[in-house]
């Protein structure tokens, strides 16, 4: 599965790494820290995709996002529960989500009008340990995001950048 996704300042790698102690009871804790901006899906040729979502992105401007906090979601329409993340506001993303889901199929319950930006933290694990956690108050963070990642979810990698604005 191919995606685009958000890079995140150091600020926000070195958050997650500091709650990492509070993250460990839970079934899986994410190491790379992004935020997943629209899913592509699954191509023959990566650069089909890179380039209908490079089209899509044409005249798209770099955009102001902030971390606000700690959150979970309880019951998540995929994978295990819950999962833990810092929330992330930023209508500029949410205005690039939605062109890119003009170009693209969207996953029924995590895109389109039911898309939250977000960070994953962890997921799988204690509920109780999860809201604890989204009771934890965080100094915001705040950046421009002037660049998206094609990332390659069967290997984990990203595939290539595009500047903001594109």
């Amino acid at each position: 599965m191919y995606s685009v996704n958000v890079p995140v300042p150091g600020r926000v790698r070195t958050i997650a790494n500091e709650l990492y102690p509070e993250l460990v009871g839970f079934d899986s804790v994410r190491e790379d820290h992004s935020c997943l901006l629209k899913r592509l899906g699954d191509a023959d040729h990566v650069a089909q995709l890179q380039h209908r979502a490079h089209r899509a992105l044409e005249g798209a401007p770099a955009v102001e996002a902030q971390i606000t906090g700690i959150d979970c979601f309880e019951d998540p329409p995929l994978g295990s529960a819950p999962v833990v993340y810092l929330a992330v506001e930023s209508p500029g993303l949410e205005s690039i989500h939605a062109t890119l889901t003009d170009a693209f199929d969207t996953v029924e319950g995590l895109e389109g009008t039911d898309y939250v930006p977000h960070v994953t933290l962890a997921r799988g694990g204690d509920i109780a340990t999860a809201k604890r956690l989204a009771e934890r108050e965080l100094e915001p963070i705040r950046w421009t995001v002037s660049e998206l990642e094609f990332w390659d979810g069967t290997y984990k990698l990203p595939v290539s950048r595009v500047s903001l604005p594109a």
